[in-house]
C-alpha cells in the first residue's frame, strides 16, 4: 500500500479526492481502461484500489494492491516483482494526452465524484454525521468533506489536475507498506527500483491545527428534511489526541460511554429507555473529538438529549462500576488484538504512529489500556466539553421547535 498525505484544505480537497480515481483509469502502457483491467487479470486476478480519507486535518490518498503469493503458483515466480512494477506505473506513469490527463477519464471521474458527493444526502446517518462536523468545526479544515465540494468540479480540467498531481508526487510525504509472506529485503529493493524517480526528494511537513479549541457555549443546530426518523448527533471536544499520554484513558472513556454494546449509551438510551434505534460514540483520535450518533423518534428529542447528557455526567461523577471498567478493558483489548489478524487494519494501526510521530507498539498500548483506573477515566471526563447538538428532523410541527413537537 501507498499513503500520500497533505494538509486538508479547501483549495485542494476536491482535486485530492479526484486523483485516485483518475489514476485507476489507465497508464502509459495500458491506455484504455479495458487494457488496464486485463493487466490485473494477468496478475492472477490482482485487486487494485484507491481512495481518500482524513485523519485529523490531514487529507490522505491511499492506493493498494492485493496479489496472490507467488510461492503457491507454479507458473509465475516473478508475480511480486511484476505486481510492484505495475503498481508503480499506476502511481507514476498515468495515461496522458497533450501533456495532461486524458480528458475523457477526468470528465468521467468528475461525474462519478459529483454523484458520490450528492449521494451523501441519501445516507442520512453519514449525512447527519458530516453536517454535525461542519457545524462543530466551522472555519476549521476538518469541516471539509473528504470527497470534496461540488462547486470545485467545474474549475478542474485535465491540465490543472495533472499539474497538481505532479506537485503532490514531488512534495507530499509518501509511505509504503507491504504485508504478507514475503522477504522484506526483496520488497524494499523492488520499491527502491520502481519508485526511484520520487525517492530522495525533500518532502514538506504537513501542518495541522491544535486540537485544544475551547468551547465557549453549547450550540444546537436543527436541520429539517423529508425524514421519518430523527438523527441526533452530539459533538464533544476532548482536549486529548492520540499524541497525549492520557489517550488510553480516553479510549476507555469512549468504550464505557458508547463504544460497545455493554456501554452506557446503548444500555440506557436504547435498551432501558427505548428511545433510540441505535446509539453509540466514537473518537476522532487525531482531532480530539468525541462523536455521539443516534437514530430516534422525532418526538423523543428532548428526552434523548437529557439521557445522553446524564451518561456524560455519570462518568464525570465517577459512577463507573468495576464490571464496566473490566468489561471495557477486555473488549477494547480484544478489538485491538483482532486488528493484527487483518492486513489492512494492521497497516492502518502502524500508520497512526507515522501520522502522530510517536511509535506506539500494540503491546505497549495494551499495557497502557489495562493500567487505566476509574480515576483516570474521571479525569478525562472533566476535560470533555459538549460543543454541538445537531438534530436532523422532519419538516412538520413548529418550524422553529428544537424538540419533536
Amino acid at each position: 500500500m501507498a499513503f500520500i498525505q497533505q494538509e486538508l484544505s479547501p483549495e485542494t480537497v476536491t482535486k485530492t479526492a479526484l486523483l485516485p480515481q483518475v489514476l485507476q483509469r489507465g497508464t502509459q502502457s495500458h491506455l484504455t481502461t479495458l487494457s488496464f483491467r486485463q493487466k490485473l487479470d494477468e496478475l492472477y486476478g490482482a485487486i487494485l484500489f484507491g481512495d481518500v480519507f482524513k485523519r485529523g486535518e490531514r487529507h490522505i490518498m491511499q492506493f493498494g494492491m492485493e496479489l496472490a503469493n507467488e510461492q503457491y503458483l507454479k507458473e509465475s515466480p516473478l508475480l511480486l516483482a511484476e505486481g510492484i512494477r505495475f503498481f508503480s506505473e499506476v502511481l507514476l506513469k498515468p495515461a496522458l494526452e497533450n501533456q495532461a490527463f486524458k480528458s475523457s477519464y477526468v470528465e468521467a471521474e468528475k461525474k462519478n465524484l459529483k454523484q458520490k458527493i450528492e449521494s451523501l444526502k441519501d445516507d442520512k446517518i453519514r449525512y447527519a454525521s458530516q453536517r454535525m462536523i461542519e457545524a462543530m468545526c466551522q472555519g476549521e479544515p476538518y469541516a471539509l468533506f473528504n470527497h470534496g465540494r461540488l462547486e470545485d468540479l467545474p474549475t478542474i480540467d485535465p491540465s490543472s489536475l495533472y499539474t497538481y498531481y505532479q506537485e503532490v508526487l514531488s512534495e507530499c510525504p509518501v509511505d509504503f507498506y507491504c504485508v504478507g509472506n514475503v522477504s522484506a529485503d526483496e520488497v524494499l529493493k523492488l520499491l527502491e527500483k520502481e519508485f526511484s524517480s520520487i525517492a530522495g526528494k525533500t518532502r514538506k511537513t504537513v501542518q495541522t491545527q491544535t486540537a485544544s479549541r475551547p468551547v465557549k457555549e453549547e450550540r444546537v443546530v436543527i436541520e429539517r428534511m423529508n425524514v421519518n426518523q430523527g438523527k441526533l448527533n452530539i459533538g464533544c471536544r476532548t482536549q486529548t489526541t492520540i499524541k497525549d499520554p492520557d489517550y488510553p484513558a480516553l479510549m476507555m472513556y469512549n468504550g464505557i460511554l458508547g463504544g460497545f454494546p455493554h456501554s452506557k449509551l446503548f444500555r440506557n438510551v436504547r435498551e432501558k429507555a427505548s428511545l433510540a434505534y441505535y446509539c453509540s460514540s466514537r473518537l476522532e483520535s487525531h482531532k480530539g473529538l468525541l462523536l455521539i450518533q443516534s437514530g430516534i423518534e422525532i418526538a423523543n428529542y428532548d428526552q434523548a438529549v437529557q439521557i445522553i447528557k446524564e451518561q456524560l455526567e455519570e462518568i464525570r461523577q465517577g459512577n463507573i462500576s468495576d464490571q464496566e471498567l473490566e468489561q471495557t478493558k477486555a473488549t477494547l483489548s480484544n478489538q485491538l488484538r483482532s486488528q493484527m489478524d487483518r492486513s489492512y487494519e494492521m497497516i492502518q494501526f502502524h500508520y497512526q504512529s507515522v501520522l502522530n510521530g510517536k511509535d506506539l507498539p500494540l503491546e505497549i498500548l495494551l499495557e497502557q489500556v489495562n493500567a487505566v483506573q476509574k480515576e483516570d477515566v474521571q479525569k478525562i471526563a472533566e476535560k470533555i466539553r459538549l460543543d454541538v447538538i445537531y438534530f436532523l428532523r422532519d419538516r412538520g410541527g413548529n418550524e422553529h421547535a428544537k424538540s419533536g413537537v
